[in-house]
């Protein structure tokens, strides 16, 4: 290659180079929990990695976002303590708040507070991570208050309360199905007659379709797959699971599906020419996706000690075998079409000790997995077909909130310039994860 190609090469790939350093949304910059930066610890060192700042902030399970030299996060406060659970949704006045940290230094840069109403279980905070794109960034909180901010001043470009505006409210467990950006268009989870779902335009925040109505909002983000030759935006309900056109919003396909509690919390994955949705309480649904024109046929419906049933720990798909954490608090590896169990591992969370609910949130990084748990540790492994082999762990962060009698910290953490951010109820720290 000659110099003026390499110069050229150099100038095509630096762009992409820059972007994977950033952690702009939900599972971060393609929505896959990989991470895609190399010169990363191989392992932890006497004592830890090395905490870089802490910063304080107020109860939420939002995990961060991280772009463009600022870590974005939204949490709660409200003087009314309502429970674990509230599941007999009393209400709490209190304010949530939406804020930008410098990335260096974890100081408060700007932050926007309005006050809201929870009636809510597990009143803590707001669930979704931010969403950055452009010059705006996007928060949803747990009672439908959704926000676009310029992202350097906090300026509101636009704000739309979804309760209010589609006649409709929260999911008991409140808003936490990840808004997903479609080009022009911001997807969000609604609710109300016609609107389980709303297309909005992303720079005005004014509706563009809305579409298909449901019991309630459901907690699976919205996912756009390609099969037969057609983009479809897959929706999934408490009562069925439906495929959408994303540029209209007219119905392709639906089928039905009863989850329990009205709980299918992960988000959709594709194994080849299958469809795999678990929800809580065992429930499952396997979906061959035709080939010819939209549409689905049921392959398996809630079979009794196979695939996985994931609820805050979004599974994910490598070499046609499902891994991910179960409701039983155990990591699984699985086969598909089949959904044959090949292997079972506890270690991730706490060996031999039953963990309802229990979370490891996985992100894959080269041939390694990094897994933060609901302990507050940090755990690198490698995690294949034959099984679970754990490389190292480290304590970073403390668990704060209550959930089935035991202490838990249930955040997703941002990977970004070989750093690791994330919060518990208390503070959010950015850890040094560089070799």
């Amino acid at each position: 290659m000659t110099a003026t190609l390499r110069i050229l090469a150099a100038l095509v790939l630096a762009p992409t180079v820059a972007h994977a350093d950033d952690w702009p949304q939900w599972m971060g910059p393609k929505r896959d929990n990989v991470w895609r930066e190399t010169g990363l610890l191989d392992k932890f060192p006497d004592g830890g990695p090395k905490v870089l700042w802490r910063a304080p902030v107020a109860g939420g399970y939002a995990g961060p976002a991280v772009a463009g030299g600022l870590v974005f996060c939204s949490e709660y406060k409200s003087a009314v303590n309502l429970g674990e659970g509230n599941f007999e949704r009393k209400e709490a006045d209190g304010e949530e708040t939406v804020f930008a940290l410098d990335q260096k230094t974890g100081a408060r840069t700007w932050e926007k507070k309005y006050p809201v109403r929870y009636t809510i279980s597990y009143p803590t905070g707001p669930r979704c991570t931010p969403i950055v794109d452009g010059k705006l960034v996007y928060f949803l909180g747990a009672e439908g208050n959704l926000l676009a901010c310029d992202t350097a001043t906090g300026d509101i470009a636009w704000q739309l309360d979804l309760r209010k505006t589609y006649g409709t409210k929260a999911a008991l467990w409140g808003y936490a199905g990840h808004p997903l950006i479609d080009g022009q268009k911001l997807l969000t989870l609604a609710g109300g007659p016609g609107s389980h779902l709303v297309a909005l335009d992303k720079a005005t925040g004014k509706e563009l379709w809305k579409t298909e109505s449901s019991e309630e909002q459901g907690y699976s983000p919205p996912t756009i797959i390609e099969a037969a030759g057609v983009r479809q935006l897959i929706l999934c309900g408490p009562t069925a699971i439906k495929a959408v056109d994303p540029e209209t919003g007219k119905r392709l396909w639906t089928t039905p599906y009863t989850a329990d509690s009205g709980s299918i919390i992960m988000t959709p994955v594709v194994i080849g020419e299958y469809l795999f949705i678990g929800g809580y309480n065992n429930k499952n649904l396997l979906l061959k996706l035709t080939a010819d024109k939209p549409g689905v046929e049921v392959v398996a419906l809630n079979k009794s000690k196979h695939y996985i049933s994931p609820v805050n720990v979004q599974p994910y798909v490598q070499d046609g075998l499902i891994y991910g954490v179960d409701s039983d608090g155990k990591l699984y590896a699985v086969e598909i079409p089949s959904g044959k169990r090949l292997w079972e591992s506890d270690a991730p969370l706490a060996e031999g000790k039953k963990s309802p609910s229990g979370t490891a949130f996985l992100v894959r990084q080269a041939d390694r997995v990094w897994l933060f748990n609901e302990l507050g540790e940090l755990v690198l492994a490698t995690i294949g077909k034959d099984g679970y082999k754990e490389i190292d762990r480290t304590k970073l962060i403390a668990p704060t909130s209550s959930a089935f009698g035991r202490k838990v910290v249930w955040c997703m953490p941002a990977f970004a310039d070989k750093k690791m951010y994330v919060r518990n109820d208390k503070e959010l720290i950015c850890v040094d994860l560089a070799k």
